[in-house]
Formats: structure tokens, sequence, C-alpha cells
């Protein structure tokens, strides 16, 4: 008895066992077979891009075709395209698993330095079935740290150890450009800029279009003698001319030099690079790395050309797109928080102070960075606007916030708030009829924000430049020639600023000094020739020297115009959500569904794994008790699987879903709507929001399906609101 008992106690056991792994499996559907490394970057599989330059990298492979892969991924990191790159060389590991070097190119490539430890692992246990010169590079990487595998600015003793073992590399074979051109990239910062620079003109001597070699010759002396680049900075966007990246950092050196033209044609071919990109391949702009920090750069190159309009317009792009609930609405480097800041400048810098007073412009939240934007922000306009009971309300809520801001150190935001806190005394103070005090805190101001700008300039965090600001104080207390010195203290940091130069043609008019204020009006024109209509300190200088013409005494070599220069064929000037591709989809009843038959209202559409994907019915459960709240934001949620018409049947009369359970036969949808890895043949989880003119306005593909239904609600009726102050704007027009 008591051994019957034990073996039916073993067969329950078992039974549960196999039930749990049988659940453990269902709960994996999604997540890739070879681990958590891979459930996180491109899952589709590469196409050849045009316009990357070329980098071949010969690797130990039986396959051409792996190769040509690996080359492509080796070009799109040496322009930083990691995103690009690791596609590739998952591709490489698709069609040879066994490819130390395959393994190894996708340890450069990802960006989470967990993944790229499990990467160079894979790595370092096929090291012996390479070549001597491969080997030596995977040991190489093994002496990293992988805090950031491609840290240009890291000083630590490992990578003193990578640099050594590159140097290593380079001797033995003084043929591989390679190896210099990454040795040129670790050696950067690290002393000598001379160094750097000899290197990787070696490799440009022999390889004269290498990207490489010019693109990190930029990063040597961007910010600092910017003019010893600008030989690479004409050539590397040709070189690689589909990547945005490489049309975006000679921008960088052009800003720095006061090259304005110049500056807006590299900023401008690289958003629009990126724009084509994300609308051809169905990617967001919180997806795509450097698409906010370039918009942002943008819209602070169009302020310095005094092109308003053109500068509000990107920051409201930038404002306008779907929100990352991994957290976009806080870092700088969002979209949210890169369009916050070019907002803040472009409205600031063109008075335009009822939109800054406008909650609905910004969008805030209840953040400390947030709140202290808004007071910093309403203070400012209300004292322009003359209204200084609220703005010193406004002050005291941003004062209120000290303790908290002190403790917010990313990018640089506890300085930003110190700054903040000394322009809007020494504005009040001035306000107030106290000259004295308000100029010597504004110098103070000036001070803190000459040290920010030697820390961060790409483009400034701090919307305005307070020197300008003290310089206008000095002008409206008749202290021409203090107002000078303030104007050229800004123009020693920031060359050919407008601002300053239409200072300066007021103060020297103001010292009867008229040589002076005519060679000031004389660059001013040539900066802001083409400046909006109506600008109001062009409008003034004009009326003290109407006679000028442009001259170019600033630039270190000559510019092309901006506004003639032609770049539609590189992609589109305005950011919109793209359109979302054919779905062709079968009811329950076997009836054709297409997203034609929801014209005119909001979709959501969910990938799932079928009725047997626990998770996946836990996420429509979720989204169906938010039936109603989706209903009153016109929303049809649509659910697609690769399951029958005959199942979808059975399954909708089981789980009592309010919405329809849609057949994709073969995968054909999943694949169109990148719901599919094409490296393991593997369908994924995709939830993806689509608007009423069918365009994609946010999406969420990976291994686990989106819970957040709240978010979904939130940027449903974020994106109606959209909808509805473009219609409102094209009625106006």
């Amino acid at each position: 008895m008591v051994t019957m008992r034990l073996a039916l106690l073993v067969l329950l056991a078992a039974s549960v066992f196999a039930q749990d792994r049988v659940k453990e499996e269902l709960i994996k559907r999604g997540h890739s077979h070879q681990g958590e490394a891979f459930d996180s970057g491109p899952r589709q599989k590469p196409w050849v891009i045009e316009g990357i330059g070329s980098a071949h990298f010969p690797i130990t492979t039986k396959n051409p075709e792996v190769q040509k892969w690996f080359d492509q991924g080796n070009a799109l990191i040496h322009s930083f395209w990691f995103y690009e790159a690791e596609r590739a060389f998952r591709w490489c590991l698709k069609l040879e698993p066994d490819n130390a070097m395959a393994w190894w190119g996708m340890s450069r490539a990802v960006q989470d330095p967990k993944r790229a430890k499990d990467m160079l692992k894979e790595a370092v246990k096929r090291k012996d079935k390479v070549s001597d010169r491969e080997r030596m590079y995977i040991e190489a990487s093994m002496l990293t740290d992988y805090e950031d595998p491609l840290d240009i600015r890291s000083r630590d003793q490992k990578n003193t150890q990578y640099i050594q073992a590159l140097e290593r590399i380079v001797m033995k074979y003084p043929d591989d450009l390679e190896a210099k051109s990454y040795l040129g990239l670790a050696t950067l910062f690290r002393g000598p800029r001379v160094t750097p620079d000899l290197i990787l003109k070696e490799v440009i001597a022999k390889a004269p279009m290498h990207p490489g070699a010019h693109h990190y010759r930029i990063h040597n002396w961007n910010y600092l003698d910017g003019e010893q680049a600008l030989d690479s900075c004409a050539l590397y966007g040709q070189i690689a001319s589909g990547i945005g990246h490489a049309q975006h950092m000679p921008g960088h050196v052009y800003a720095t030099v006061g090259m304005w033209q110049e500056a807006a044609i590299s900023m401008d071919a690289a958003t629009r690079v990126e724009k084509e990109y994300m609308r051809t391949r169905l990617i967001l702009p919180w997806d795509d790395w450097n698409y906010s920090h370039n918009a942002n750069y943008l819209s602070y190159i169009h302020t310095q050309l005094g092109m308003a309009e053109r500068a509000i317009s990107g920051a409201k792009q930038l404002l306008a797109v779907a929100h990352d609930p991994q957290g976009n609405v806080n870092d700088i480097y969002s979209n949210w928080g890169a369009g916050a800041i070019a907002m803040m400048r472009a409205l600031i810098r063109f008075e335009r102070w009822d939109d800054l007073l406008n909650d609905k412009t910004f969008e805030w939240k209840d953040s400390t960075q947030h709140k202290a934007f808004r007071a910093y922000t309403q203070t400012i306009a209300y004292l322009a606007k003359g209204d200084r009971e609220k703005a010193e309300k406004a002050y005291a809520d941003h004062k209120a916030l000290k303790a908290e801001a002190e403790k917010v150190k990313g990018y640089a935001f506890d300085k930003n708030y110190a700054i903040q806190a000394l322009e809007l005394k020494g504005r009040l103070e001035l306000a107030a009829g106290k000259p004295i005090e308000g100029l010597a805190t504004l110098t103070e101001a000036a001070a803190k924000e000459d040290i920010l700008l030697d820390q961060q300039n790409d483009p400034p965090f701090y919307p305005i430049y307070i020197a300008n600001l003290l310089g206008n104080a000095y002008l409206q207390q008749k202290s021409p020639a203090l107002a000078v010195q303030a104007f050229e203290r800004t123009l020693g940091k920031v060359k050919g600023d407008g601002f300053a130069l239409a200072g300066l043609v007021e103060a020297y008019s103001m010292l009867g000094e008229k040589a002076k204020a005519a060679n000031a009006m004389g660059r001013l024109l040539y900066v802001w020739g083409d400046a909006d209509a109506g600008l109001k300190p062009l409008h003034r200088a004009r009326a003290l020297v109407p006679d000028a013409k442009p001259i170019d005494t600033d630039s270190p070599a000559r510019q092309r115009n901006y506004m003639r220069t032609s770049l539609e064929k590189l992609g589109p000037n305005v950011w919109q959500d793209f359109m979302a591709p054919t779905l062709d989809v079968t009811d329950a009843k076997g009836k054709q569904v297409t997203l034609d038959q929801f014209k005119g209202k909001n979709v959501l559409l969910i990938f799932y794994l079928g009725s047997e994907c626990a998770h996946c019915i836990d996420q429509l459960k979720l989204v169906a008790k938010k039936k109603l709240d989706f209903a009153g934001l016109d929303t049809e949620v649509l659910a697609v699987s690769s399951a029958t018409v005959d199942t979808n049947a059975a399954s909708q009369k089981v789980g009592d879903l309010p919405f329809s359970l849609l057949s994709d036969k073969a995968f054909a949808n999943a694949r169109r709507f990148k719901s599919y890895d094409d490296f393991e043949d593997l369908e994924l989880h995709s939830t993806i929001l689509i608007d009423k003119q069918g365009r994609i306005h946010w999406s969420r593909t990976g291994g686990d399906p989106f819970t957040d239904v709240d978010f979904l609600l939130k940027e449903v009726a974020r994106m109606n609101r959209g909808a509805t102050a473009s219609s409102a704007s094209g009625a106006a027009q």
C-alpha cells in the first residue's frame, strides 16, 4: 500500500513538474532561443545600406556572404550606428552560428554592458578557430570593462591595456588599417590630440575615404581648434551620406568655429537622413539613438541664424513624438527633453511670451525638472509682459525647488538650476529698479554659465547666453562700454552669435564709434542674412546702420548658403508618423479585415502568440477591461495571431473578449509589422497604436507583451489632441 501511494505521489509530482515545464515554455514564447542577450536589439534581417562608406575587415569564414555583412557591420560601427551594425552581425551568426568574429562584432555593437559581456564570452570560446590577427582583436576586447564598449572618454586602467593590445596588432600587422583606426579612436582625449590625429592621418593616406578615420578626427578636434578637422568635415558626410551621424558630426565642428551656414546644412541633412530611415524601416524616433540630439541641435542652429519659425517647428516636432514608457519625458537626450530645451530656447530668444506661458506647449509633468523649467519660463515671460506679481509668484515656485534640484545630477541639471536661480533673481532686481544689485547678480550667473559652456556646448543645455542678457541690461543703463565687453564675452564663447553682434551694433552706435558699428552690422548681416522678417534685434540694428553690406570676417573657411542648398533628396524636412503597412487578416467568421475598414478611427493593433500563450491572454484581458475607455477615445482593438480561423472561433466563445481574434496566415502580417524574428523564425509580441489616418504613432515589440494599458490610453489621448491641433493649424493656414 505504501509502495502504491509513493508511486502515485511520484506520478503526481511528475505531472505537476511537466505542467510547470509546459507553462514555462509557453511563457518563454517570443523570447530568443539563444538567451536573454538576444531579446533586445533588432529582430529583422539586414539589407544592403547604401552610403555608409567602406571599411573591409577580413575574417575567417567559409561563406562570402558572412564577410559582406561583417564589413557592413564594421563600417556602421565606425559611424557609431550600433543598432544597424548589430543587425548585420546577427545575420552573420544566422549564417555561421559558430563564427567567433561575428560574436566579437556583436560585442562591439551592443551598447548594454551585460549583453556585450555575454557576446564577448561566446567569441572567447571560439577564439582558437580564427587567425592569429583575429584572436588578437578578441583578446584586446577582453581587456575592456564594457561599462561602455566604445566610450571614447574612459580613462581606466583596463582601457589603457586595451590600447596597448591594439598597438601590438598594429606593430605585428602594420598594413591593418582597421587596427589603426580603432587605435585612433581609443586614444582620443588621452593626452596630446596630435597623437591620434597622426595615427588617423596615416589611415587616410592609404585609404582617403575611410569613414572611421575621418569620423574620429572630427571628434578629436571638436570643441577646440575645430579648424584642424575642416577637411574631414567636408568629406565625411559625402563618404557616409546614408548615415545621419555622418552628416551630423561635421555640424558640431562648424558650429564651434562659427560656420553657421555649414552647420545648418549638416544638421538639416542629418535629420532628413534619419527621418527617411525611420519612415522606410518603421523605426520610431525614440528608437533612433541620435535623432533627438540632432533635431535639438538643428533647432539651436536655426536660432543662431535668426530663423525663429524653423527653430520652433523643429522643437514642436520633437515634443509631438510619442512618449516612451521607459522614461523619455525627463531625459534631456529624449525627444521630450530635447524638444523642451529647444522650445524654451526658441521662445525666450524670439520673445514668444504667450506661447511660453501656455502649458499645452510643453505638457509639463510632475518631476522636479519639469516644475523647475515651468517656473523658470513663467518668471521670464510674466516679467516681459509687465506682470511682476505673477513673476514673483513663479520665482517663489522656482526657489522652493532648491533642495530637490540639488539632488538631480543628471545632464548638469543641478548646475542649470543654480544659474536659473541667479538669472531670475537678477531679472527681478532690475525690474524692481535695483540696477546695481541686478547687474551684479547677472554677472555672477554669467560666470557660472561660462563654466557650463566649457563643459557642455553641443548644443548648450542653457537656453540663452547670459552675457547677452547682461549686455542688454548695460544698454538699458546707458553703459555702452560695459555692454561691448559683455557682448564680446559671448562672441569669445560662441563665434558669430547674431544676438551678440546685434548688441554690438547698438553699443558702438551709442558710443559714436561708427566704423565699429558698421563692422558689427556687416558681420550680423552675413549671419542673419536669411533671418525671419520682423526679428526685433535685427530691426533695431538696421535702423542704426541702414547701409551696411554683409561681410564674413569670422569664418575660417568659405561657406555655402544654407537656404540655397538643396537637401530634399536626402529625406523629408518634417517628421510625421509613418503610414502603417498593409493589414490583411481574417476574422473568426472567415471575413477579410483590413485597416481601411477603420479609417476615421484609431486602432490598437496587438500581435499575440495564440490562445495557449498565458501572458498573451493576460494582456488581452487587461485591454478588455478598458474597452469603454478605448471606445471613448475612438479606438478599435484588433488582436492578431497565427492561429487558424477555427481556433479563433473556439477561443472567441471561451475567452469572453470584446474584440475579434484575427488570423494571420504564415505570419505575413507579422513580418510586415516587424513582429517576427527573422534570425530565429520566431513570432513576437507587438502592441501598436495607429491613428485615424492610418499612421503608426507608437509601437513596442519584444519577447513579452506590453501590459501598461493606462499608458496606452494616455498616448491615444495625446494622439487625438495632436490630430486636433494639426486640423486647427491646417484650417488656419
